[in-house]
């Protein structure tokens, strides 16, 4: 079979590239070695972890925040079966509609391993031995990544676990060990400890979270104590033991001191890395970075001229929505369209809660480029909409330019940071100053008049409500 473009792997990036090329005429298949399509967000990421994010914040408010609103319930009791059987649906109804995606597009799908026969020919190897290959002039991988562990740590996939096991456990632990506080420890800390579990998150960095902006991972961990979650920062594991249903992990403190940390589940969440295992790459030779990412230019086009990759295979964050723009771009740039993705505006979210989000440069990053800038900065508590609704916690900060009051940066802790953001990467986008988004008419009572808030105190150090 010949087509215009092949693209391998099916997640956000994959999924979403095909569709583009489609809608621009090009004759299309995708290769997806599992018996669902979506990928790691679709399937044992961003989608079944978000369900069970809800379902445990439903569970956790009606414990401790029902009463305060005047409704009284008898002692709530949750049904974790029904929980993780919920959270199947949500991601079998998600999987299937991007079946449909394929089928309304006539995009054809072939399910098995895909590798490189050459550079223009792909070998799919289906689950019971036999193969086809397949003929395209330009071929796009989008194979994503896999959760990354430490050389001396083996995951048993039972007690010592990664992401993907977490999301399917069959009981909430008694207490559950985190390995690393980024974004993925944090959001599935949450899920259990709302449900009853001890958590304890030991982190290498000084601070959780330590790619975002000090302020938020300073709050993010206020926020997360009083919630109950524990953390230990600066803390170097060494090993993590399984004894019969006990984990022991070990690391080293600060001053050098070797802790203990002891639970029934350890859960390691140290990133992800690029995964292309079995594409043979040789074969088409495509080049490798030293941290196993294919190498792109600006184009996402590899070394091989009518080869691409997008995702989370090629530098820049490890995010679904990243993927997606990539795969919309070389989608466009091979029909002849002049697309961008601006990385700078990729924003970064945390599903806690209160959630976190961010977009553009982080103060840090200012100082560091030695960019003169100006803050601003309005406090959750401040505001009638979070009062009204007890979500209290958590700020909006404001970066612009010191001179041309252009903003820079935002950083959100706070009830629905993951949908505030984006009016700012919109404004980003198009180079408003703190001043525009000052002068714009927020409606009352919401959320967004935090976002309006900041940017005036950015602007002129004068917020209204503070």
């Amino acid at each position: 079979m010949k087509y215009d473009i092949i693209v391998i792997g099916s997640g956000p990036g994959g999924y979403i590239s095909a569709i583009r090329a489609a809608q621009l005429g090009k004759k299309v298949a995708i290769i997806e070695k599992y018996a669902t399509l979506g990928g790691t967000c679709l399937n044992v990421g961003c989608i079944p972890s978000k369900a069970l994010l809800d379902s445990s914040h439903h569970y956790h408010d009606a414990i401790h925040h029902f009463e305060e609103h005047g409704i009284s319930v008898q002692q709530p009791t949750f049904d974790f079966g029904k929980m993780v059987a919920r959270k199947a649906t949500v991601v079998e109804q998600t999987t299937g509609g991007i079946k449909y995606l394929m089928d309304k597009n006539n995009i054809e799908v072939y399910e098995g391993l895909g590798s490189f026969e050459d550079k223009t020919h792909v070998k799919v190897t289906k689950n019971d031995g036999s193969s086809e290959v397949l003929e395209a002039a330009n071929i796009i991988i989008a194979t994503g990544s896999k959760p990354s562990t430490l050389p001396f740590i083996s995951i048993d996939k039972e007690r010592v676990i990664t992401s993907t096991e977490a999301l399917k456990l069959t009981e909430v632990p008694k207490h559950l060990l985190v390995i690393g506080g980024g974004v993925i420890g944090l959001e599935l800390g949450s899920v259990y400890k709302r449900l009853g579990a001890n958590v304890s998150v030991i982190e290498y960095a000084p601070t959780i979270t330590p790619t975002m902006d000090k302020d938020v991972s300073k709050e993010l961990t206020k926020v997360l104590k009083k919630q109950g979650i524990k953390f230990h920062v600066s803390h170097g594991v060494t090993a993590v033991e399984r004894n019969g249903d006990e984990v022991v992990v070990k690391a080293t403190n600060k001053k050098g001191e070797e802790v203990t940390f002891t639970g029934d589940y350890c859960l390691v969440s140290v990133g992800r890395h690029a995964y292309t295992k079995g594409l043979n790459l040789e074969n088409a030779g495509i080049k490798v970075s030293e941290r196993g990412q294919i190498d792109v230019n600006d184009h996402l086009q590899t070394n091989v001229s009518n080869i691409y990759a997008i995702g989370d295979v090629v530098r820049g964050p490890m995010l679904a929505h990243k993927a997606e723009e990539e795969g919309v771009a070389v989608a466009e740039y091979l029909a002849g369209q002049k697309p961008h993705v601006d990385y700078n505006l990729v924003p970064g979210i945390v599903y806690t809660w209160p959630e976190v989000a961010a977009v553009g440069k982080t103060e840090q990053e200012l100082k560091d480029s030695g960019v003169a800038y100006k803050a601003g900065k309005f406090s959750m508590r401040a505001l009638g909409r979070s009062r009204a609704s007890g979500d209290i916690d958590g700020f909006v900060k404001v970066l612009a330019d010191k001179n041309t009051d252009e903003v820079l940066g935002v950083h959100i802790v706070g009830a629905r940071a993951a949908d505030l953001i984006m009016e700012m990467a919109v404004a980003m986008e198009f180079r408003a100053s703190a001043e525009d988004i000052a002068r714009i008419c927020h409606g009352h009572p919401t959320y967004s008049e935090a976002v309006k808030e900041a940017a005036k105190a950015a602007w002129d150090g004068k917020p209204l409500n503070a």
